[in-house]
């Protein structure tokens, strides 16, 4: 018996275990038996709470397809929620150990629980052979790819994972699904990217929609909300402090250009508990 908490942030939503105080074996395998969304409890994907000897916690992220994952920004702030909520800790300032390196939260309290989460999401990585991404740009802000009948023009920032983002016309009515899939596995990246496609509608606010590797497009993404808004500062377009508005709600972000941080504030959510035999 497994015991799972159903969090979402903005509607990104995964399956939580606390893998201190239960014995979880087969991570992989386990991340796509709970995703999927007839068989099982349905989920964007598996994350872990684990125990850390350089952080207040680790947290280990599966997508729904199995494969593990740097880093999630929705996800880690759903993590913050679950340690306080649950007690695992009573710190409102945390340390998280992620593979994209050690993030640090500051947890927003209302009546006992964690209403917001503010993300430090730290430096974005602008070098394409860290991203990685195969450019012979300094900074990747006109990488040109070509799927089926479309031209794509690309800027491609990683903040701990690898993004691409992309301007189009109409994001609401964008085919996201057609291309994103392509673009994904596209050989200029590596390890393949996530996918942004984005709609400018001031210098403050940028409508997003994503297909996140390994899971297809969901309804928000943490990450490729920072790299966004790098993106969009990069290329003039915006302001360093913007709203990004996703299917699932809006992130306020801001890149520090003092510290050169991107920080990241939203909701975190739970939806429901039980176990899993």
């Amino acid at each position: 018996m497994l015991k799972f908490t159903k969090m979402q942030g903005l509607g990104n939503d995964y399956v939580y275990m606390d893998a201190i105080n239960q014995q979880i074996d087969n991570a992989s395998e386990l991340a796509k038996k709970v995703s999927d969304r007839h068989f099982g409890i349905g989920s964007d994907g598996l994350i872990l709470i684990c125990e850390s000897k350089i952080a207040d916690f680790k947290m280990r992220m599966f997508n729904s397809d199995g494969s593990e994952a740097e880093m999630c920004g929705n996800g880690i702030r759903c993590v913050g929620k679950f340690v306080y909520d649950k007690k695992l800790t009573n710190k409102t300032v945390l340390s998280i150990e992620t593979f994209a390196g050690i993030k640090h939260l500051n947890l927003n309290i209302e009546n006992g629980k964690v209403k917001t989460v503010r993300v430090d999401m730290g430096e974005p990585i602008l070098d394409p052979k860290k991203i990685p991404v195969i450019s012979e740009e300094q900074i990747v802000k006109n990488l040109k790819i070509k799927v089926q009948d479309k031209d794509f023009i690309f800027s491609c920032v990683s903040m701990g994972n690898p993004h691409a983002i992309t301007i189009v016309e109409n994001v609401s009515e964008f085919d996201v699904d057609k291309y994103g899939k392509v673009v994904e596995i596209n050989e200029t990246f590596p390890k393949k990217t996530n996918v942004e496609f984005i709609e400018i509608i001031d210098k403050q606010h940028v409508k997003m929609r994503v297909w996140e590797r390994g899971a297809g497009e969901t309804l928000a993404c943490g990450t490729g909300a920072c790299a966004t808004t790098v993106a969009c500062f990069l290329n003039g377009l915006t302001e360093r402090k913007i709203k990004v508005e996703l299917l699932g709600g809006i992130l306020d972000i801001y890149w520090n250009d003092k510290d050169n941080h991107v920080y990241m504030t939203g909701p975190a959510v739970t939806v429901f508990e039980g176990t899993l035999e």
